[in-house]
This record gives structure tokens, sequence and C-alpha cells, in this order.
């Protein structure tokens, strides 16, 4: 009999920031991105901060991957690996309460835990081990020597097939699995568990996981407040 499994997004869901734009932020410190491009970055960074409008954050996230591209193919591995090093030592531990206690709980349940990412695998990696999860699949890059070359494996939109490539490589069933994730990217990675969690969601992913009668869990400072579907309404887990 295999054993059940969870399956957590990371950005937003477990780290309190995103691994991407922080690796994005690092680069451009050290002078790897160009100083117009990241402002570039900067000012669509304030709009979605400021709430402009409902594209805010679509269009930030675009302007960062763009930049970061760009950026990835003028430095080496092993200069990127310590860039990575750097943000994970500063973020591991900027976590969620309720993601890092649920981590715990499915563990010690004799879960198997999954993380798919569309940030870079070589810090994804660094997390997944640092909170022993037993898988993962993230965005991973072409190599040759010390350069990089391009996507080798780009996880963004395909979420749901990289689960289903997890679940098939470990001969597991999605029967009571978990999903946990933050964004409407990982709403169809979370349709294919038996219990999807839509944590902190976004107005858009909201409004589809109620739509779904999914449950809805937001963090805020120290409260953790879970909303549970009751036939059409929602109500408030004591």
């Amino acid at each position: 009999m295999s054993r059940p499994f969870a399956v957590f997004d990371i950005d937003g869901t477990i780290i309190r920031w995103q691994l991407y734009h922080a690796i994005c932020d690092e680069m451009a410190k050290v002078g790897i991105i160009d100083e117009q491009a990241f402002k570039k970055v900067l000012k669509q960074r304030m709009s979605w901060k400021t709430r402009d409008h409902d594209q805010a954050f679509i269009n930030y996230e675009r302007q960062l991957i763009e930049v970061f591209n760009e950026a990835l193919t003028k430095t080496g591995v092993q200069n990127f690996h310590q860039i990575v090093q750097q943000v994970f030592d500063r973020y591991k531990d900027q976590v969620y309460t309720y993601t890092r206690d649920l981590i715990k709980d499915l563990k010690s349940r004799g879960y198997m835990l999954f993380a798919i990412s569309g940030s870079p695998d070589i810090i994804v990696k660094e997390m997944v081990n640092y909170y022993g999860f037993d898988d993962f699949m993230a965005t991973s890059f072409e190599v040759d020597g010390d350069k990089f070359k391009g996507y080798q494996y780009l996880v963004i939109g395909h979420k749901h097939q990289a689960l289903d490539k997890l679940v098939q490589k470990h001969g597991l069933s999605y029967k009571d699995s978990y999903g946990i994730g933050d964004s409407e990217g990982d709403i169809e990675m979370l349709a294919k568990t038996e219990n999807p969690i839509a944590f902190n969601p976004s107005r858009a992913f909201y409004e589809e996981a109620r739509k779904r009668h999914w449950q809805i869990v937001v963090e805020r400072k120290n409260m953790i407040y879970k909303l549970m579907p009751n036939n059409e309404e929602y109500k408030l887990d004591e």
C-alpha cells in the first residue's frame, strides 16, 4: 500500500517572500543585473505593492523574469550558486507558521512531502532538504561548462503535469492527498488532490477556491483563520 502525499508550493506558501525575486535582488546588488533594467523591475514591483490594478503582479513578474533570463546568461554557474546560497541563508527560516506546522504534522502522519516551484531548482533543492521533503520539481537550466544556456525544464504553467510525474515516479495514488498553494498558478495542481488548501489567496484564486468549495486559510500577523466550506457558504473554523 502506497503512502499518502502532500504537495506544497514554496514562494508565498512556505516562504514569506518569493525566492525568484530575492535572487534577482541579489543579482542586482552585485551588479549582474543592469541598473537601468532593475529600475524597471522596481517600478513594476511598486505598482504591484500599491495595487495599481488587478494585473500589477502579473506585469511585475513578467518584467522580473525577462530581466532575470537576460542576466542569467551573463553570469557563471559557480557565481550563481554563491548568490543562491546567500538568499537561502537569509530566507530559509522566514516562513509562515501555518505551513511550517502543517509540514511537521503531515510528516508525523507518514505523508510523503513534495514541493513544486517555479523558482530555480538550485535553491528549491536547498529548501526541500532543509525541511525534510521527499522530492521536488522546479525550474531547471541547461548548463555548458560554467555558463547557463537557457531553460531545461520550466515549471511555471505546468505544475499539475509536474505533480503527475512525481506521483508516477514514486508509485503513489491521489487518495488522501493534500495540496497547498497561494496563487492562480497552483489551481490545476491543487485540483488534482483530495484536500486542496488555498493559502493567503489572491482575489482571483480566492474566487476560484470558493467556486470549488476548497478550504481557505489566511495567516495574518500571529493569527491563522481557517475558512471551511459549508454548503454554499463558508464558516470560520474555531
